[in-house]
């Protein structure tokens, strides 16, 4: 339970497209409404100042690791084979990781309206949103062990409690 909160290391693209709806709760894509030209460049042109890529930049090289490794445990004897079949899977779809881009792009423009995602390039364009650019993976990174530590520290506090109200039980534990 220490570690609850380690798990968001592009917390704020990953905040900003998260989606309350029961589909996405439920993993089923949501319900993606057109997008218009101009609405998909500027979504584009903000994913790339945020650097979202380096989030999915190696998905398809780690989706077929993954898979192979999978195969693997149920085939050891076609280790070679599996090696050999990964470069070539991992060619045939090198690049496949961009769809995860435009699915963001996408949503980008389903969340805000053509103004609104114009009015956030200009903002990143501008000094105070390229120091947003520069300073939030940082302060995500602070937040993330600030909450880490605290979720540590909550952890043996709620533990202590557990254990003083069972003693008080005479069930120590």
């Amino acid at each position: 339970m220490k570690s609850v909160f380690r798990i968001l290391p592009a917390a704020g693209i990953v905040l900003a497209l998260a989606s309350a709806s029961p589909a996405a709760a439920q993993g089923q894509p949501p319900a993606l409404k057109p997008a218009s030209a101009a609405c998909m460049a500027g979504a584009r042109e903000i994913l790339a100042m945020k650097n979202a890529g380096a989030m999915y930049a190696n998905a398809v090289p780690g989706m077929v690791q993954q898979t192979k490794q999978a195969l693997l445990q149920s085939n050891l004897n076609y280790q070679k084979d599996l090696d050999e079949v990964a470069v070539m899977v991992a060619q045939t779809y090198a690049g496949k990781e961009k769809e995860i881009g435009e699915k963001m792009a996408q949503i980008y423009c389903n969340e805000f309206s053509d103004a609104e995602i114009a009015n956030l390039v200009t903002f990143y364009k501008s000094p105070i949103g390229q120091k947003l650019l520069a300073a939030e993976p940082k302060a995500i990174q602070m937040s993330m062990q600030a909450m880490n530590l605290w979720a540590a520290e909550f952890s043996d506090t709620v533990t202590a409690q557990f254990r003083a109200e069972m003693r008080k039980r005479n069930k120590p534990i």
